[in-house]
């Protein structure tokens, strides 16, 4: 299976996939290589729907959540379509397998009140401090996913147009305004950072930032505000979403902003908006209570 994997995992850089959905992937196709090995399994041609039935069972067995095997399933699935399509398999015994259903979780998010606690309590003494700032308004003015923001190269940011240019997944491109707090917090950092061309936030050592340091940025001041099970670049994407619509932003208008595909992806963050109308509700209506 492994030089099939390697076609299929160039086959997908050709399209413009993610690195970390290629990661992703390769790690979940490797994974049920091993499995149906251990099953006498020693060509993709044998394998049958019953061994992805048995591997679900295997992965829930061991604890996986159901998200986390619809996403191996997931990426399985397109890997068979790949070997149906260049003919290496007759038929796509993955075709009526079903996946899990996923758990409907309500994502992390802050309150308008903790954002701005987490603005006043940020250090604004060194180069690395503006930085952060300027990281952090991005992120909750923006949205952008944490690898957006890390692939930022300073010619990305106009600041007489008051946009970002961001490469989403795909590398789809799409332009974002830029609030006045967060051009004000880049105008700072830039200034100190200097015009050189290249990455926008650089490391310590001149070099751009990794999603590992933005994740160790944005923790260090969440943590400082508000104490949630996920703190994240992602958590400040869903600040940023819930908060828009909250205060009346079309969803559609917040799906484009978010880069999403599917506006069912942005329905999720409808779930505090109408528990705040149910809330104005109660309070407003007399025949409410």
């Amino acid at each position: 299976m492994k030089i099939y994997l390697k076609e299929f995992l160039n086959y997908l850089n050709s399209r413009m996939y993610s690195v970390h959905t290629l990661r992703s992937y390769r790690i979940d196709i490797a994974q049920f290589d091993a499995f149906i090995k251990s099953k006498g399994i020693n060509t993709v041609r044998e394998i049958k729907p019953i061994h992805f039935r048995s591997f679900t069972a295997s992965l829930m067995g061991k604890g996986y959540s159901n998200s986390s095997i619809a996403r191996k399933l997931s990426g399985i699935r397109c890997f068979m379509r790949f070997l149906k399509k260049r003919k290496i398999i007759e038929f796509n015994p993955a075709v009526s397998i079903k996946t899990p259903k996923k758990e409907k979780r309500v994502p992390s998010f802050l309150s308008e009140q903790d954002m701005k606690n987490l603005f006043q309590s940020l250090p604004l003494n060194t180069p690395l401090d503006l930085r952060n700032l300027a990281i952090i308004e991005l992120l909750y003015g923006t949205g952008i996913r944490a690898s957006e923001l890390v692939g930022l190269d300073l010619s990305d940011v106009n600041l007489y147009g008051d946009t970002i240019k961001v490469f989403g997944k795909r590398k789809k491109v799409r332009i974002l305004p830029l609030g006045s707090r967060a051009k004000e917090a880049l105008i700072k950092y830039i200034k100190i950072r200097g015009d050189k061309a290249g990455p926008l936030f650089l490391s310590k050592s001149e070099k751009r930032i990794t999603q590992r340091d933005l994740q160790r940025i944005v923790k260090k001041a969440i943590v400082k505000v508000a104490t949630l099970n996920r703190m994240s670049p992602h958590t400040l994407r869903h600040t940023f979403a819930t908060h828009l619509l909250t205060r009346g932003a079309d969803l559609r208008a917040v799906q484009e902003l978010l880069g999403h595909e599917s506006l069912s992806t942005t329905q999720i963050y409808t779930h505090f908006t109408v528990e705040k109308l149910k809330e104005i509700y109660r309070r407003a209506h007399p025949r409410a209570e």
